[in-house]
């Protein structure tokens, strides 16, 4: 009788450890390592180098017109160049998650953005890994993680508030320009000469007027040159140069896509650098 309440206690003991075994699984939630939702990854193109694409590998596209913080592909032109939007999205590795955010556009869609870019695919991208839409009318790109430049369109709007034309002259009309990636407007000095700053003071007590732009260059639209590009040490800092030209920042260009510097002191004085700069002269 001994032996049979003891293996009677025994396997009521074990029973409950299974059974609190069992609870306790229960209890706990199962992550998935993978998590699901839309994802954003690296991609390697042969020409292009490292791009964005979905989790599909079909490739992600910048729109230079966006060069505030919003959208101006709208209407027919989302139907070329559809929206990219995930309201749960995850990004693979080599991408940081707080490089990305959303937009409501004005058509009231939202849309996914990477470092300020507002994302898209391109309609005529058959397969994965294609890229047709790399520098479609001067304006589309491929998304690149590794940008230091970005090539703008937009209309110019001086620090008096007027519109200007690319001759800078009070009218309307897009102009190209170079920004940096985070959409700030690049300037020229007339008063520069080739690969000479004769602006900035050696104790920078003016830097902050006309900022010079100190950008390690990376990767750049293709519709850049790279052989245009150089630096020059100013005063024991490096500045960026395009074609000569010493480039700055204008320091009242305070919100993204601003070019306000077009205009102040007065129109020229300040031009944007684009791909019909004239090298700077000696």
């Amino acid at each position: 009788m001994k032996n049979l309440i003891t293996k009677s206690a025994f396997f009521f003991m074990s029973l409950m450890v299974l059974l609190q075994g069992c609870s306790s699984d229960d209890d706990n939630t199962y992550v998935d390592p993978e998590p699901s939702g839309p994802k954003v990854q690296l991609s390697t193109d042969a020409q292009l180098g490292s791009i964005l694409t979905d989790s599909d590998g079909n490739t992600l596209y910048f729109f230079s017109k966006d060069t505030k913080d919003t959208s101006v592909c709208l209407g027919g032109c989302v139907d070329i160049w559809p929206i990219f939007y995930s309201d749960n999205l995850t990004v693979g590795s080599g991408l940081n998650a707080a490089d990305f955010a959303t937009i409501t556009r004005t058509d009231g869609q939202l849309q996914t953005t990477y470092k300020g870019w507002p994302l898209y695919y391109f309609s005529s991208d058959n397969t994965a890994g294609d890229t047709n839409g790399e520098d479609v009318n001067n304006v589309w790109y491929v998304a690149k993680p590794d940008y230091s430049l970005m090539y703008a369109k937009a209309q110019l709007v001086g620090h008096d508030g007027n519109n200007y034309t690319s001759n800078y002259t009070i009218g309307d009309g897009e102009t190209s320009y170079i920004v940096d990636i985070e959409g700030r407007t690049l300037y020229t000095f007339r008063n520069d000469t080739n690969n000479t700053n004769n602006f900035t003071n050696p104790d920078f007590s003016n830097n902050g007027v006309w900022p010079i732009a100190e950008i390690t260059l990376d990767q750049i639209p293709s519709i850049l040159n790279n052989g245009d590009f150089g630096t020059i040490d100013v005063y024991g800092r490096t500045q960026l140069t395009y074609k000569g030209w010493p480039l700055y920042y204008f320091g009242q260009d305070l919100e993204r896509g601003d070019n306000k510097g077009v205009s102040f002191p007065a129109p020229g004085v300040w031009p944007i650098a684009n791909v019909n700069t004239t090298t700077a002269s000696n």
